[in-house]
């Protein structure tokens, strides 16, 4: 059994209100799917963009497979996302829009062992949102270590 794989954007959360997300397969090179499988990647510092009714993911890094050998791979080759045209369409309307992207938050491996991207809709926070959430989740955390005392 293989383990789960699952590398999720952690900045994300905290850089973007997130709305809608679409899960969407990825178009890969054999050599970038066998580097996913051992973990070797990361979708911190990408972005999409739709460009001729086509949605591409820029800058997430893959680490070069080990074993491969005249057919390596580029680490931030931009890639291909496979999404319905409805989908697209959506995406695209929703970038029109000033101060809205589209932001990948979760790479997983499907069942089936397939590489898929969950992208969502995301609005950027200013200073102050920011600084509401590290509030916030300082706050619980402070509850969480005084409930955890009071249940001893």
């Amino acid at each position: 059994m293989q383990k789960k794989i699952e590398i999720l954007n952690k900045k994300a959360r905290f850089q973007y209100e997130l709305s809608d997300s679409y899960v969407s397969g990825i178009q890969l090179l054999g050599s970038e799917i066998k580097s996913i499988r051992q973990g070797k990647c990361s979708i911190a510092e990408a972005f999409c963009t739709v460009e001729n009714n086509e949605v591409f993911i820029h800058n997430m890094y893959v680490a070069e497979y080990a074993f491969a050998t005249t057919f390596a791979h580029d680490t931030r080759r931009k890639k291909k996302l496979l999404l319905r045209k409805k989908e697209i369409a959506k995406l695209n309307k929703a970038i029109q829009n000033p101060g809205f992207t589209v932001v990948p938050t979760k790479l997983f491996i499907s069942d089936r062992g397939y590489a898929k991207v969950v992208v969502a809709i995301g609005k950027g926070k200013k200073m102050h949102d920011k600084r509401q959430t590290i509030k916030d989740r300082d706050s619980k955390r402070a509850l969480n270590t005084i409930n955890k005392a009071a249940q001893r």
